[in-house]
């Protein structure tokens, strides 16, 4: 990575700003549900914390509209002071007079959880003012959240302008060496699986890779925008329309690069998107009329299932059915456990892909699942992340 790291940096009792992602879910009652984004920030913060640094930490939690009660930060505070096995003081806002009286007084050792960057609406717009705030809390500045990278905000990007040094954090690092190295320098076969429900949201990603990868895999609900462009029936199954076309453009891409462009051969079909409704399997080009498409059918997921494993790079991005509801998780738990069986690279990213290998048990078997959503599909596109080019060479 052409980026300097936390360890290109002497933090001894410096007052060190770390642009964290705890953007966490939280359940109706405020609790946190997946505390994996937390966990994952935690060798950075110990990190400084050993050296003697005074730690501050940012975040945003949601999409709030101004200050929103139940999106501060207490929860995370809470899961932070378990992990951490220290106390830690948590602000009732992230700029301001008071806030710069509470860092002045830090000693080495310490810790402050600043509240919600985005009950500000200037974080959002990166506005310089907000920025030179933020940056006036510190003398080093780390960005550990790959979750955020692809936003020029003020966290994450305008703070650069007014505070250096300006590094990465361990988990930044993590994310953008394992995904940079299989995307530059994969070991083969390079398979990527990709899944979800729009086209649209993938044309850059599968563009970037079709000369990158040796097969791609289609599942998820865009499967059924290039059975529509293939002529075929897909009944009430979701379709991207108007982006027949395109997906026609993509098969002929593909099959110029001379890559396996592989899509279902069968579905699982329902009448009603219900958990209870029977399901029936049946041939991808026999979809009936008044039916819709769940799920990738088993022969599919035999078949890319035995893709996958044979693979010594796998990226996935995208579930291959609606995993969140029981029946129609089975496509994804199929190449889920390919890829925990592989002996090669096995990567997840984007949000629902992340979730549904957590929830099916497969993520610790994997080599890597990525914190970002949008970050990791911008990243698989080949475009540059705001947040990872504002940092020192």
């Amino acid at each position: 990575m052409a980026k300097k790291t936390l360890r290109d940096v002497d933090a001894a009792g410096k007052r060190v700003l770390i642009r964290a992602d705890f953007n966490v879910p939280l359940d109706a009652q405020g609790r946190i549900t997946d505390e994996r984004r937390i966990v994952e920030s935690l060798p950075t913060i110990q990190y400084l914390l050993e050296r003697g640094a005074k730690v501050i930490l940012m975040s945003h939690l949601g999409r709030p509209k101004g200050v929103d009660d139940k999106l501060r930060l207490n929860p995370v505070a809470e899961a932070l002071e378990k992990h951490l096995g220290r106390p830690l003081k948590k602000l009732d806002d992230c700029v301001g007079p008071q806030v710069e009286a509470a860092v002045q007084q830090m000693k080495p050792g310490d810790v402050i959880l600043l509240q919600n960057l985005r009950f500000h609406g200037e974080e959002e717009k990166n506005d310089p003012e907000f920025s030179q705030q933020l940056a006036r809390l510190g003398e080093v500045y780390v960005n550990d959240a790959f979750g955020t990278a692809h936003r020029a905000h003020a966290s994450t990007e305008g703070v650069t302008h007014y505070l250096r040094p300006a590094v990465a954090g361990f988990l930044m690092q993590k994310e953008i060496e394992i995904m940079g190295r299989a995307l530059s320098q994969p070991a083969r076969p390079f398979v990527a699986v990709l899944g979800g429900v729009k086209v649209s949201d993938k044309i850059g990603v599968i563009e970037n890779l079709i000369p990158k990868v040796d097969a791609l895999l289609i599942g998820g609900g865009m499967a059924y925008t290039f059975f529509k462009a293939q002529g075929k029936e897909i009944g009430n199954s979701i379709l991207e329309a108007g982006r027949e076309e395109l997906a026609r453009q993509l098969m002929e891409k593909a099959r110029s690069a001379k890559i396996r462009f592989e899509l279902p051969s069968d579905v699982v079909v329902v009448r009603e998107l219900k958990a209870d409704s029977p399901p029936q399997i049946v041939p991808a080009d026999a979809i009936p009329k008044d039916m819709m498409g769940v799920d990738i059918g088993p022969e599919t997921a035999r078949r890319f299932a035995g893709i996958v494993r044979d693979a010594a790079t796998v990226i996935m991005n995208g579930p291959m059915g609606i995993f969140e509801l029981a029946p129609f998780a089975e496509g994804t738990r199929a190449v889920g456990q390919a890829m925990a069986a592989c002996k090669g690279t096995t990567i997840v990213g984007g949000g629902d892909t992340a979730a549904a290998m957590e929830h099916l048990g497969f993520a610790s078997s994997l080599t890597h699942v990525s914190t970002g959503g949008g970050a990791s599909l911008e990243f698989l596109e080949g475009k540059a992340l705001p947040g990872v080019a504002a940092l020192d060479e």
